[in-house]
């Protein structure tokens, strides 16, 4: 299964992010159905403020991934901060966030109900600015 990117439906499409989903994108057993994403993050953008309101102020959802371009801080609960930088493949555990300080284009695969969920509060947060 193969899906190019300008065929990913859009569910964040705001100035300086856009983030794409491809929903029913796979079943990783003990995670249910997978979401594949490809998110476009300018420079500066900081995933932080949105997440404002759930559990310890972070995104629950796991995440496997590879950073097509640019370069990412991830900053979990527990204190640790990672740098994701262009080639490198990673997973994102549950309790985290993003800030881009570049540029960037990722992919992630995701279970698409608890990243749902966690998109859906990023919406809703939006829409209260």
């Amino acid at each position: 299964m193969r899906i190019q990117k300008d065929q990913i439906p859009a569910k964040i499409n705001v100035p300086g992010a856009i983030a794409r989903v491809a929903t029913d994108f796979g079943d990783a057993t003990g995670f249910g159905k997978m979401g594949g994403e490809y998110f476009s993050l300018g420079a500066g953008t900081d995933i932080a403020p949105l997440l404002k309101g759930l559990k310890d102020d972070a995104c629950h959802a796991p995440h496997w991934g590879y950073m097509i371009s640019g370069e990412l801080v991830v900053t979990y609960t527990d204190g640790t901060v990672d740098t994701c930088k262009e080639n490198d493949l990673f997973y994102w555990p549950p309790g985290h966030s993003v800030r881009s300080v570049k540029d960037s284009e990722v992919i992630l695969f995701s279970p698409q109900c608890e990243h749902g969920l966690a998109m859906d509060h990023m919406l809703n947060a939006m829409d209260q600015t």
